[in-house]
């Protein structure tokens, strides 16, 4: 094992090598290349200013030099051992300990690491809370398929992930603005950005005038979602779909008098029908940790919203409270394509595993169907979710291009787009580099978590 790591780890160097040469060909055979001109051109200056500048710009990143000095210049500010230069730009030693430089930015005119220590944050926190929920509904979507082939939720559940898939994910974030963000239908959520101006200023947490009013909030909320368990739970599938159903057409009614100079009889039709049916399909799956979840949510929800019609006055949002709700249109953009795809990956998996030779020995010595699906066949399914996870690492820092392009989101993936468009050399060799070794480790992770998760691997 110990071998192998070392293996890998010194065959990333290479790798990297390969990766940024490639990118930084591109880039200097791009049409017009990387010069000081092209860094200058449309400021309108003076001659002398403007060959200044050049000058300026040929000896901070020395791009009067060929492409391959240029490309071993790069290379040696980023190692944190090579060569030294004095203020003239001249070798002057070598050092061991120099320490690694990513430069400075073209476009920015700012060192580069800022601008990374800037926008990773933004990323990682919309990664860290959507793969978390892409995971939970694709194991449990999935394992529950897979455990009831042909039945009705195995139908269901794969029209809707297949459905989900193939909606692409910059007409759902435009549609999401235009419905939910306009102010043409319902203004319910904000166009842009991860919070507003004056959020800056507020406390860290909501908070009321006085605790009476957090009591009032537990209450409403506790109520309403005790009440949506206890329906949720209610053996008569008749009765929960009818009062889930009245619950939808209510919900509907109330979304389409919220439209600006109200809605016509088409809106009611349609709204009234999707949202009725949607709240009965709920309430009639057999799956009970579906019907907990989504009616609980449902019952806090509702508590909540009733709470802030009566109890409002002397509320203030605060920093989190208004951060999440920013967050909320992004998410959904991020989650539903990814938890689609691996939901049938898991069931294709399961499914798999489930009929295998080792599961009906398993059930023959008398184990349970439980710990057959969880202990036994749910761990040799976990390979193709691991190899799925390899990529985690490296969307942490690439975000998602789309979705921080359409809301206005100032994470790595809209920075790297930028530094593509704007030429942007020691931008994008940087984040090429970072996300480089990002996803090498990402795969050395995943099959190291091989090894745990088949016993039959093994690296010795």
């Amino acid at each position: 094992m110990h071998i192998y790591l070392l293996r890998r780890l010194l065959l990333m160097i290479p790798t990297l090598l390969g990766i940024t040469i490639v990118v930084f060909t591109v880039m200097a055979a791009a049409p017009g290349g990387i010069s000081s001109q092209s860094l200058v051109e449309g400021q309108n200056l003076e001659p002398q200013a403007k060959k200044a500048l050049e000058d300026y710009y040929n000896r901070l990143y020395g791009l009067d030099s060929p492409a391959p000095v240029q490309y071993l210049r790069w290379l040696n500010n980023v190692s944190p051992a090579g060569f030294t230069f004095d203020d003239n730009n001249e070798i002057d030693g070598f050092s061991l300990f120099k320490g690694s430089d990513l430069g400075d930015s073209f476009l920015y005119g700012r060192p580069v690491m800022e601008l990374i220590k800037e926008r990773v944050p933004i990323t990682m926190l919309l990664n860290v809370i959507s793969i978390p929920l892409i995971y939970i509904i694709a194991i449990a979507i999935g394992v529950r398929a897979a455990k009831h082939r042909g039945e009705s939720f195995d139908v269901g559940s794969s029209v809707l992930m297949l459905g989900l898939w193939s909606v692409p994910t910059m007409l759902t974030g435009v549609m999401l603005i235009g419905f939910f963000s306009s102010d043409q239908y319902w203004h319910w959520f904000p166009t842009a950005g991860l919070n507003r101006r004056e959020a800056l200023d507020m406390v860290f947490l909501p908070h009321w005038g006085s605790l009476v009013d957090v009591l009032w909030l537990f209450a409403y909320s506790s109520i309403g979602a005790m009440l949506m368990l206890w329906l949720s739970r209610l053996q008569s599938v008749s009765i929960r779909c009818g009062v889930m159903a009245v619950m939808g057409l209510v919900m509907a009614v109330l979304m389409v008098n919220a439209l600006p100079g109200g809605g016509g009889i088409a809106a009611y039709l349609f709204i009234g029908v999707t949202l009725t049916a949607l709240f009965a399909l709920i309430a009639y799956t057999d799956y009970l940790a579906l019907r907990l979840v989504v009616m609980g949510s449902i019952g806090v929800a509702i508590g909540t919203a009733l709470f802030f019609m009566f109890q409002s006055e002397g509320f203030v949002r605060g920093f989190f409270l208004d951060r999440s709700w920013h967050l909320i249109l992004p998410i959904i953009c991020l989650t539903y394509g990814g938890f689609a795809f691996l939901t049938k990956l898991t069931r294709t998996a399961v499914l798999e595993n489930l009929l295998a030779d080792y599961a009906r020995t398993a059930r023959a010595k008398g184990v349970s169907e439980s710990d057959v699906l969880w202990r036994h066949v749910f761990r040799n399914s976990l390979l193709p979710l691991i190899t799925v996870s390899a990529t985690l690492l490296p969307a942490l820092l690439g975000g998602s291009v789309i979705v921080e392009s359409i809301f206005s989101i100032d994470g790595m993936g809209k920075l790297a787009i930028e530094a593509v468009k704007g030429r942007d050399r020691e931008l994008v060799l940087s984040i090429t580099l970072i996300s480089g070794v990002l996803t090498l480790v990402g795969y050395l992770i995943a099959d190291l978590c091989y090894a745990l998760a088949d016993p039959r691997v093994s690296y010795d």
